[in-house]
């Protein structure tokens, strides 16, 4: 059961970029243009992962994963930011801001996680590989999406509720672009350190734990891919690991910037920028550098061109 502010405002108003109005047009215009490049990548990543044999593998299908993640990411907010941009309202109902902030934070925990995961898949290939149809076979890959997708629920339902207890004291103006829980937690009155405390406590578990993993999981494949002989070798091993090298760094740069410092410490257009970044950049470039440098999903791709063509013909 999601408790809910009894003193709540019927809705709030999002200010956004009221201080540069000059932003707006072409934020609105980047925004229309790079939203539906994101669905379409990542929409493409899923039907090649699933209609090409070659990429039926537990890589592949942590990669489908985080592509439907991005999709849902970025789904949760840009359309209304959109609206918001290219209208004189700018305003978002009381209901709309929950059900905004707990889908935002069940992706964002839920990606968190699942990176991690996909880095723990590349360390058994790399570092274990004879036993590593046996460790990621199907049954504990889905056991382990499932576990990821739970924790990400569980920490929204726990942040997020936390955070809709807190009085507003008839503020209904958010100066931030979408609901988020810094901001709300920024803008509400009264005590609440402790709110500031847990979420710094949650967000070191969610952010801080799974890239410890990473980079212990990446030191180990390191420590590995040097001790291959073959410089051909080494090449195959970096190339498999680069792409989610680069994704964990754009994902986990920006997150620990903003989120491992306390709410009242944020500057006032951080959140705003930190917001259009992975509403635009991530889940745009995510399909690109999966595509871009993986052999095996151009391949695929380049089949499936070519015999959606040669149907036609």
């Amino acid at each position: 059961m999601i408790l809910i502010n009894e003193s709540h405002p019927e809705e709030f108003i999002l200010l956004g970029f009221a201080n540069h109005p000059w932003l707006q047009l072409p934020l609105f215009v980047i925004l229309l243009i790079t939203y539906p490049m994101a669905m379409m990548g990542n929409i493409i990543i899923i039907l090649v992962s699933k209609l090409d044999p070659r990429l039926h593998s537990p890589m592949y299908f942590f990669l489908t994963n985080l592509s439907f993640l991005d999709m849902c990411y970025t789904t949760s907010f840009v359309p209304q930011m959109l609206f918001n941009l290219g209208s004189s309202k700018k305003t978002i109902s009381y209901i709309g801001c929950v059900v905004q902030l707990y889908f935002f934070s069940i992706m964002g925990g839920t990606e968190c996680l699942l990176l991690a995961i996909m880095s723990f898949d590349r360390y058994v290939a790399i570092c274990r590989p004879l036993h590593y149809t046996l460790i990621m076979n199907r049954c504990i890959c889905i056991l382990l999406v499932t576990t990821v997708w739970l924790g990400g629920m569980a920490y929204a339902f726990l942040e997020a509720t936390l955070t809709l207890q807190l009085p507003l004291c008839g503020v209904n103006k958010l100066d931030h672009l979408l609901c988020e829980i810094p901001v709300l937690i920024k803008t509400a009155c009264g005590e609440k350190e402790t709110n500031e405390l847990i979420l710094s406590v949650v967000c070191i578990f969610m952010l801080a734990v799974p890239l410890c993993l990473i980079l212990a999981s990446y030191a180990s494949i390191g420590h590995t891919v040097f001790k291959i002989k073959s410089s051909e070798g080494r090449k195959k091993a970096f190339g498999t690991c680069s792409s989610h090298l680069i994704v964990v760094f754009l994902f986990y740069g920006p997150a620990i910037s903003m989120y491992l410092q306390p709410p009242s410490s944020i500057s006032r257009d951080q959140p705003k920028f930190m917001a259009l970044f992975y509403g635009m950049v991530t889940p745009t470039l995510n399909p690109f550098i999966y595509t871009l440098r993986n052999k095996d999903v151009k391949g695929a791709l380049g089949k499936l061109v070519s015999s959606i063509f040669s149907s036609k013909s």
